[in-house]
């Protein structure tokens, strides 16, 4: 089948060691399924993995790939949640210390078929594409866990957005709006503050800007290159919801402004099987769909890596699989 997988790993040059031909079909399992794809979308996470973060050089080559749609062995529409734990573990699935996400040790979904447990599978509702609902189960699960679950925004608060057309980000907008909260973001050029407007987003600054106010809580994935402008920005008794540090680990820590001002700051990691599904729920019961930047066949998909890697991005890269060779 034909599939897009990590051959080899590159810090600096991550693109040199991907790789767009055919791979083995998934095998059945107990307890598993196989889906076909109809749709699967683009993270960082997969440019992470052809970096050497999250994915070990002794499981090369694999089938990148988190987040996808499609039809069970039953012909029934999906959506795949990506995050497997131990068979063995109760609760809430991002607290599993033995968790993975499909692509890390299992294959991924940018592939005709990909093999997940069965307790992953959610049926998708018609009112949702397979496009649409490829885009929810990692960049806008972890928007919606950051938002609503860690961060408990209630609707009328203020929240800043540290970026503004990423994945995340641009979910963070979407459902923030959606939801009645006050949307402010940063964006690096006039073309990216301008989409965020389009999205929904109340206000847009350059990057570090001095704000008309500070904010009730802060979205932050960034990392070092936004700490400062995040610690300065938040109100006291402010929260700051950190699902990412895409630019290194914050230096200083500013603990000293943390505790005088009573500062929290939450860390998110994705999202549980039960937010995914009122996730999806949110998006039918209020008409809000992810944004798609461009959706691309399986064997273009090089093009999609390449404007995430170059920052290209002004919300979703989907693939669909369809035309390849079974």
């Amino acid at each position: 089948m034909l599939a897009v997988f990590a051959a080899g790993q590159d810090r600096d040059d991550p693109l040199s060691g991907l790789r767009i031909d055919d791979r083995p079909g998934p095998e059945a399992r107990e307890d598993w399924a196989i889906v076909t794809v109809k749709a699967a979308s683009l993270n960082h996470h997969d440019l992470w993995s052809l970096r050497g973060v999250g994915l070990s050089d002794d499981r090369l080559p694999m089938i990148l790939g988190c987040d996808a749609a499609g039809l069970d062995e039953d012909g029934r529409p999906v959506v795949v949640h990506s995050v497997i734990t131990d068979p063995d573990w109760r609760g809430d699935e991002t607290l599993d210390p033995r968790r993975s996400l499909l692509s890390e040790r299992h294959p991924g979904t940018f592939a005709e078929r990909v093999a997940v447990p069965r307790g992953n599978l959610l049926p998708k509702p018609d009112e949702l594409s397979f496009e649409e609902a490829a885009c929810l189960p990692t960049a806008w699960l972890t928007a919606y866990r950051m938002l609503f679950t860690r961060g408990r925004v209630a609707p009328g608060s203020t929240v800043l957005v540290q970026g503004a057309t990423g994945g995340v980000a641009t979910a963070l907008t979407v459902l923030g709006s959606a939801a009645g909260i006050r949307i402010w973001v940063t964006g690096r050029t006039e073309e990216k503050r301008a989409r965020a407007l389009e999205l929904g987003a109340d206000q847009a600054f350059e990057p570090g800007a001095r704000l008309p106010e500070r904010v009730d809580a802060v979205m932050e994935t960034t990392g070092q290159a936004t700490w400062a402008h995040t610690v300065r920005a938040l109100k006291p008794g402010g929260t700051i919801v950190i699902s990412g540090a895409t630019t290194g680990d914050a230096s200083p820590a500013e603990l000293t402004r943390v505790f005088f001002l009573q500062l929290s700051v939450v860390g998110s990691t994705m999202g549980t099987r039960e937010e995914l599904g009122r996730l999806i729920r949110m998006c039918v019961d209020s008409g809000v769909r992810p944004a798609i930047q461009t959706t691309l066949p399986l064997r273009e998909a090089r093009r999609g890596f390449e404007a995430m890697f170059r920052g290209e991005t002004s919300g979703k890269i989907v693939f669909t699989p369809a035309g390849g060779d079974s």
